[in-house]
């Protein structure tokens, strides 16, 4: 049975980005298993700590929420991603099975983790989606492999613009911000140069 995950960041006992993660989780649904009622997060959430970061992790399937768990997070530090090519990839939904995006992250070599390119363009990293500042605006790929609920919301602001970013735009971008649910917006970002040029090609096709 199809298993699917939403990644809360409790930020001192507060749910952040609830709504967005509710929709999500409500569209995944439907996509599924149409005619699914939707579902209430805020029904699900227990007790969390006052005070830190905490992961509260939700896994749902067709018959609604299947286990809750809430964990202390701790950033993890990222100061180099390594381009790897991976053109048929697909992960649209957040799955439990995540088997594509480890075998493409054990390729990453020294790096801290990778970037993954799909027919030329740029998408998102093993965990998190990106955006690229070219000394006036930050631009996020058009097409991620997953389109997360921070990238929602940073859309939904303004703070963000879609676009095709091609590999060989990324000499006219200074800076690399990585974001998620559990990743906030500038607190993990590295200099564009930080991104490894040579393409790490998988030697069989990825597909989930």
């Amino acid at each position: 049975m199809c298993q699917f995950i939403e990644t809360i960041r409790i930020d001192s006992g507060e749910a952040r980005n609830l709504t967005y993660h509710e929709q999500r989780l409500n569209d995944t649904r439907n996509h599924f298993w149409p005619g699914s009622h939707a579902l209430q997060l805020a029904d699900f959430l227990p007790p969390v700590p006052e005070s830190g970061i905490h992961k509260l992790r939700i896994v749902y399937g067709q018959d609604g929420i299947e286990d809750v768990t809430c964990t202390p997070y701790l950033l993890r530090p990222i100061r180099s991603l390594a381009l790897i090519q991976a053109d048929d990839i697909s992960y649209t939904y957040k799955s439990t099975d995540r088997q594509v995006l480890d075998r493409l992250f054990a390729q990453r070599g020294s790096c801290d983790d990778i970037l993954i390119v799909r027919r030329h363009l740029l998408t998102d990293t093993s965990i998190a989606n990106i955006a690229l500042f070219d000394g006036k605006h930050w631009h996020t790929p058009q097409s991620p492999l997953l389109k997360g609920t921070k990238r929602a919301e940073l859309l939904d602001k303004g703070i963000l613009s879609e676009r095709k970013i091609h590999v060989e735009d990324i000499p006219s971008y200074s800076t690399v911000r990585l974001f998620n649910a559990m990743i906030d917006w500038g607190e993990l970002e590295l200099p564009a140069v930080c991104l490894h040029s040579a393409f790490r090609t998988p030697h069989s096709p990825l597909q989930k």
